[in-house]
């Protein structure tokens, strides 16, 4: 794919919204960068994803995809469809409509897909891009399957020498075949643990279960989501979240100041999905996290290290536990961050010197430099 041609604004296809249960997390995060944009440098084509799967135009008013009251936005089915690889090439958008000729949209330099969750954050729609030749912002088709699936991540992170807490995974067919089994295996964890969908997001559909008579209710609302499941020991320890972003041409990647997440108690017995979106005060972030010199440094080292270990590419959050005996426990890594204003990755690049509007800059220069295909 060619590279934009000098004198014009490079076009930036704002893919929002999306099949899974975080779509309103995504038209959330799209009113951020829409809102903080360079309009003078990059031209937005912004393109909505209805939960039925449908891409429809938007326009572009990015106060209509904010979080207004506890509100959640969502994006509607529409009688028009945008596609991608229409018109003149492989690039274009183009929008259909029935008994009518195709409106072209013309040709986009990137794509950058605030998507969370199935069908967007797990390689899916990185396919996709992939197959039309599209340079996009974010990780590749491996990373982001890799990032979305908590077991698999966990395998990579170990792979790594990274330390992680003790788990079960669970999927369909064990649960549907004996599920007794699954009860003892996760009594040997003790409790409390975190019954958690393998493949989500955002805290959607997990739950801190306390004793085994929670169990199966913990279970069966995770399998709403995800029919395979993910259960984790609670391990005692500080949040730690530290924010990484790919380097320039063969550098390593950058880190940036960890960031404590503390969670105001109340309700809220972990940092759960009101915590992050919905309550202003149930959550804050102390960046840098207050924690000695060689534990940040550790911190850092560990987090690019994880994003190395699922060939990540663009951006990722990195969480790790911080225990109270001084060891680091990794989480997991999230391959599209919440990525608003207000999100703990934008916040702890800002404490680390790079505003929100720099940082969107960066991550399509980023994505502007890399070739698409094999890499």
């Amino acid at each position: 794919m060619p590279n934009p041609s000098p004198g014009r604004k490079i076009r930036v296809a704002l893919l929002f919204g999306g099949r899974s249960s975080e779509h309103a997390v995504s038209c959330v995060t799209a009113a951020g960068v829409m809102n903080a944009i360079d309009q003078d440098k990059y031209e937005v084509v912004p393109v909505g994803i209805a939960k039925d799967g449908q891409w429809v135009l938007s326009d572009g008013d990015w106060q209509q995809w904010a979080l207004n009251a506890g509100e959640m936005p969502e994006v509607r089915s529409g009688s028009e469809t945008v596609r991608l690889g229409g018109g003149s090439g492989r690039t274009g958008l183009v929008v259909t409509r029935p008994n009518e000729v195709p409106r072209e949209l013309g040709d986009v330099d990137v794509v950058f897909p605030l998507l969370h969750g199935a069908f967007g954050e797990d390689g899916t729609v990185q396919g996709l891009l992939e197959l039309a030749d599209v340079r996009y912002v974010g990780a590749g088709v491996l990373a982001s399957a890799v990032g979305m699936d908590k077991h698999y991540m966990k395998v990579a992170f170990e792979a790594a020498g990274l330390k992680v807490g003790p788990y079960v995974t669970v999927t369909d067919k064990e649960w549907r075949r004996d599920p007794q089994s699954v009860r003892d295996a996760v009594g040997l964890l003790g409790y409390p643990v975190f019954v958690k969908p393998c493949r989500a997001g955002s805290s959607v559909g997990i739950t801190r279960v306390e004793s085994a008579e929670g169990l199966d209710t913990a279970i069966a609302e995770a399998r709403r989501h995800d029919l395979r499941i993910v259960i984790e020991a609670s391990i005692t320890g500080r949040e730690i979240e530290c924010g990484v972003l790919e380097g320039r041409g063969s550098d390593a990647p950058r880190t940036s100041l960890p960031g404590e997440i503390v969670v105001q108690g109340g309700a809220h017995k972990f940092y759960d999905f009101e915590a992050k979106y919905v309550e202003d005060n149930a959550a804050s972030l102390s960046c840098p996290a207050d924690l000695p010199p060689e534990v940040i440094a550790e911190v850092r080292e560990q987090a690019a290290r994880a994003f190395d270990a699922v060939s990540a590419e663009g951006l990722s959050r990195v969480d790790f536990f911080y225990t109270p005996d001084g060891e680091l426990v990794i989480n997991e890594i999230n391959t599209m961050p919440g990525f608003t204003p207000i999100s703990m990755y934008p916040q702890m690049w800002a404490a680390t010197g790079l505003s929100y509007h720099d940082l969107i800059d960066e991550l399509i220069q980023l994505a502007l430099d890399r070739p698409t295909g094999l890499r």
